[in-house]
Order: C-alpha cells, then sequence, then structure tokens
C-alpha cells in the first residue's frame, strides 16, 4: 500500500488557496470592506473568548491570547479565506474538567498533543471523510449550533459579577430583572434593527459593526447603566510569551492528557470541517479540507506552547465575516490583528462597549444561521431523513456536536444499510441455452445487509438440478456477500445439483472457488473492483 508522505501531501495543495489579495489586487474599496469586516469580528471575539474562558476555568487572557493566536494563523494558511477560528465552547466544555483536575499546565500540554493529531489528521488526508457526511446531518449540526449560539447569549442577561465558579467553569447568577431588563432588550432590539435596515440604507459601513457602534455611542453618551464587556473581566494585558508547559514528561502525563487531546482533536476538526463547508457554500469555494486540518493543527500546537486555551473554526463569527464582506484572509488577519490591540493598549475603550449590542449581533447570526427552510421540509422528506436531522439537532445542544454528527452519520449509515438490505429480489425463468435448467437473475446490491435475504429466494430442494444465478443486475459489494455465494453453493452441492454463477466480476472468479462448480465466463462480465482486499486459500475466503 502506497503511503502519503507531506511531500506527496504538498504538491496536492492547491496554492491558489494560499493566497490573501485577490488576483487584480485591492482596491481601496474592497480593502476597507475586509479590514472593517475584520474590525466586526474583532469586536464579537472578546466576549466570547471571555465566556469560553469562564467555562474552561482558566484566566480571560488565556482565551483571548486563543482567539488571536488560532485565529491568525488559520487566516493566514487555512483551506478557507473567510472563515475565523478562535476559542470556542464546544472546547470549553471538554476542558473544564482537565482543568478542575489537573491544572491549567496540563492544558496547555494537551492543547499541543491536539494540535499534533490535527496535523497528522491533514497529513494523512482524513479531512476528505467529512464528504460522508450526509446533508441531513448538516441541516441538524447548523440548527443545534444556532441553538446552542443563542443559548450562550442568555448568560450575559445576568446581572455582573453573580456568577460563581461551580467547580465546572462559571454558573449561577442571578437573573437581569425590572428596567434594567427592559433597557437591555431594548438595546439589544435597537442592535437587531439597524443591523437589519443598515444594508438598505448603505453598504459602505458593515452593518453589525454599524449596530454595535451606535448603540455603544447612545449608551456611553447617555451614560447609560447596563452590563458592559469589562464586567465580564478586564482584556488588558500583554503580547503572549512562549511558554513551555510545566508538565512532567511522564508516561503518566501522556495518560492523562491523551484521551482529552484525541477528543479535542476530533470535536475541533468536526466544527472546523463543517463550518468550511457552511462557508464554502456561501461563497462558492470547494476544496481545502486536509489544509485546514492542518492549518488547525499548527494553530494549536503554537498557542499550547504561548498559553492558550486552544480553538477551531467559529460559525457565528465566521457568519459575521462573511456577510459583512469579508472574503479573503485579509479580513482573518485583521480580526486577529485588532483583537491583539484591543489587548495591548484598547482595553479601556473597548470594556465600555454595552453587552447588548454584541448579544444583538449574535442574535442576528442566530437568525441567520438556523436552517429554517428545514422546518418545512421535514412534512416533505423521508421519514429518516426528517429524524436525523431532529436528532443531530437535539444532541448537538444536549451532548456536543462531535457526538451529534457521530450518531447521525452512524444513523444515517444504517438507515441506508436497511432500505439496499431490502432492494434485493430475484426474477426466476426457465433458460433459454441450458436445457431444463432454471434461472434466477438477481436484482439489488448484494452486501452484508442482504445475505440473508439473498439465501431466502433460493429454493434449493425444489429447484432443477441445474440452475443459473444471474447477478447482470446485481453488484456483489464485500465479503459477507462472497461468503453468501459460496454458502449458497454449498447447499445445491449437498442436495446434488449444480449451480451456475454469471456475470459475477473478476474479482468474484478468483475469490469463489469452490469445488466442483461452474462458473459461466462471461465476455460481458463486470469489471468493478469489490470495495475489500482478500487473500485466497484453498476452498475458503480469508481476509487479511
Amino acid at each position: 500500500m502506497a503511503r502519503t508522505t507531506f511531500r506527496d501531501f504538498t504538491k496536492n495543495l492547491d496554492v491558489t488557496d494560499l493566497r490573501w489579495m485577490p488576483e487584480d489586487g485591492f482596491s481601496p474599496a474592497r480593502l476597507r470592506i475586509e479590514l472593517l469586516s475584520g474590525l466586526t469580528v474583532a469586536l464579537a471575539l472578546v466576549p466570547e473568548a471571555v465566556a469560553f474562558a469562564f467555562v474552561a476555568g482558566v484566566h480571560p487572557l488565556v482565551g483571548l491570547y486563543a482567539a488571536f493566536l488560532v485565529g491568525l494563523i488559520t487566516a493566514l494558511i487555512g483551506g478557507r479565506p473567510g472563515m475565523i477560528s478562535g476559542a470556542t465552547g464546544a472546547l470549553a466544555v471538554v476542558m473544564v474538567a482537565l482543568v478542575a483536575q489537573h491544572g491549567v499546565e496540563y492544558l496547555f500540554a494537551t492543547v499541543v498533543l491536539m494540535g499534533l493529531l490535527q496535523v497528522f489528521a491533514g497529513v494523512m488526508q482524513w479531512g476528505k471523510f467529512i464528504r460522508l457526511v450526509p446533508h441531513p446531518v448538516m441541516l441538524g449540526f447548523v440548527n443545534g449550533l444556532a441553538i446552542v449560539i443563542f443559548l450562550a447569549q442568555l448568560s450575559q442577561f445576568k446581572v455582573p459579577g453573580t456568577m460563581v465558579d461551580t467547580g465546572h467553569g462559571m454558573g449561577g447568577g442571578e437573573w437581569l430583572s425590572g428596567q434594567p431588563l427592559f433597557l437591555m432588550l431594548t438595546l439589544v432590539a435597537a442592535t437587531m434593527a439597524i443591523i437589519w435596515v443598515m444594508p438598505r440604507i448603505t453598504r459602505t459601513i458593515p452593518a453589525p459593526l454599524a449596530g454595535i457602534g451606535i448603540v455603544a455611542a447612545v449608551v456611553i453618551g447617555f451614560g447609560l447603566e447596563v452590563p458592559r464587556v469589562g464586567d465580564l473581566a478586564s482584556i488588558q494585558g500583554g503580547l503572549p510569551s512562549l511558554h513551555i508547559p510545566m508538565v512532567p514528561l511522564t508516561w503518566e502525563t501522556l495518560e492523562i492528557i491523551l484521551p482529552y487531546a484525541v477528543i479535542l482533536a476530533a470535536i475541533g476538526l468536526i466544527e472546523s470541517l463543517l463550518t468550511l463547508n457552511l462557508v464554502g457554500d456561501m461563497t462558492n469555494q470547494r476544496g481545502g479540507a486536509s489544509q485546514e486540518c492542518i492549518a488547525q493543527g499548527v494553530a494549536n500546537t503554537v498557542t499550547g506552547f504561548f498559553g492558550g486555551m486552544g480553538g477551531c473554526a467559529m460559525i457565528g463569527q465566521s457568519m459575521i465575516n462573511v456577510k459583512s464582506g469579508g472574503r479573503t484572509r485579509v479580513a482573518g488577519i485583521a480580526a486577529a490583528v485588532f483583537l491583539l490591540l484591543f489587548i495591548l493598549v484598547g482595553s479601556p475603550i473597548i470594556e465600555l462597549i454595552p453587552l447588548a449590542a454584541l448579544v444583538g449581533v449574535m442574535f442576528m447570526v442566530v437568525i441567520g444561521t438556523f436552517a429554517w427552510n428545514s422546518l418545512t421540509i421535514l412534512r416533505k422528506v423521508p421519514l429518516t431523513d426528517a429524524f436525523v436531522i431532529l436528532l443531530v439537532t437535539v444532541v448537538t445542544v444536549y451532548e456536543d456536536l462531535a457526538v451529534a454528527v457521530v450518531v447521525g452519520v452512524i444513523v444515517s449509515a444504517l438507515a441506508y444499510a436497511w432500505n439496499n438490505a431490502r432492494r434485493i429480489y430475484a426474477t426466476t425463468r426457465e433458460s433459454q441455452t441450458e436445457k431444463g435448467a432454471k434461472v434466477y437473475e438477481i436484482n439489488g446490491p448484494l452486501f452484508f445487509g442482504s445475505s440473508d435475504g439473498f439465501m431466502e429466494l433460493f429454493d434449493v430442494a425444489g429447484d432443477p438440478d441445474k440452475v443459473i444465478v444471474d447477478f447482470a443486475e446485481s453488484r456483489v459489494v464485500d465479503q459477507s456477500a462472497l461468503q453468501a455465494i459460496e454458502a449458497l453453493a454449498a447447499k445445491y452441492e449437498e442436495a446434488g445439483k449444480t449451480v451456475m454463477l454469471r456475470h459475477l466480476s473478476r474479482d468474484c472468479h478468483r475469490l469463489l472457488q469452490k469445488a466442483g462448480q461452474l462458473m459461466i465466463d462471461s465476455d460481458d462480465d463486470p469489471d468493478y473492483a469489490l470495495a475489500v482486499d482478500y487473500s485466497v486459500r484453498t476452498g475458503s475466503l480469508g481476509g487479511h
């Protein structure tokens, strides 16, 4: 079996995906759109990174550094220009147990190992397996993630400073009520209204940025008492510095961090690749899955050595970027640079921004992300597809998206196998070339799911001495199918009858070697290959 080397992989990379400037260069208008889009994304990243750091039980700067480093590196070398990556809640909910039990240094070591696993997945080109995710699973993923984004914003409607460390991240807290709640809701609604109206007036400024700017100006100008970014935590800090994780280099350490690293790597890649597909559909771009795996891996490896909590693609911020006009790598790079400037010099200003404005932006993202058409097609699509959509949505909300996608793919695969298993049937007739022979014309795929049904098609006791089984309208798929054919031949042999196998592929001719059985080697035998690889032993089939 040929091995795929890193050099082989890089030869297959589409180098045009590494461009961060359009072929015709940047016009002033395009550059302005990209930079403003990046600024909008950066503003939306701040409360998300801080909130997810609280969820993971680490300092807010650990989340902000992750958002900067992961966002910058994936913007530079990722598989899809326009995608935004950073610290995410899907990873934070897994990290919290590790931090609570072993401390933040073990988290940094885990993030490094997580990144190396993702790089390995990219080099092996495992990203292409995202093609196996059915459309109903994608719909369920998008809907579930939209609900998760919505629920994450509800914590902003709590009184600042009342949330406590529960040992599993920040939780609890008192809900706003009375006039503060009314004012918060009013500002959220105003932000959403501005975002909705702004494109109808002008597209000079991205609508989300206009919403944030106008509402922030009103709040600051009138001195309104509402929760602000600074109420979450101070975002002031310095440049991220090199930090080797302070953990013992022992087998015991590996036993602790490896399970978390595998889970985090899987969740990060699944969310990133699904987001890659979603952004690709909106921007008419294709490919880049394996490249994105490598970019995510490099980003997380670097982040782990600079005191960050790691991250992956962020569907909410990616939607903000795309809908604000960001189409090139400049927007993602700008978002990361602006975020770093916020940390270094801009924290006094950014901390004055009302949370209501950012919540309004995310609510508009929820509305734009949720696949509303899926509600109308539930009654039109097959029952299994409708069930998968709902199942993936529910599991995404109550568990996590990696489990939801795996469950959705498994259910879809089982449904597909069951439907195909019921498709096999046979028509019978007398042979025109072999006097007295009975012909079974098999229709439908023969594989593990239909092998039992295949055996039930034959009347061994009542059939004549010569039987022809014609596979012209069938396809032999796997070893279970070959075993079923051998078992059928053995039954006829025990009954003292001869079975002829017609229109089998060359692979089947080589693999089926039952003594005394006649096979018709027709000129029009199919030449497709089996989806399995076997070695042949005398009188039996052996897998290797």
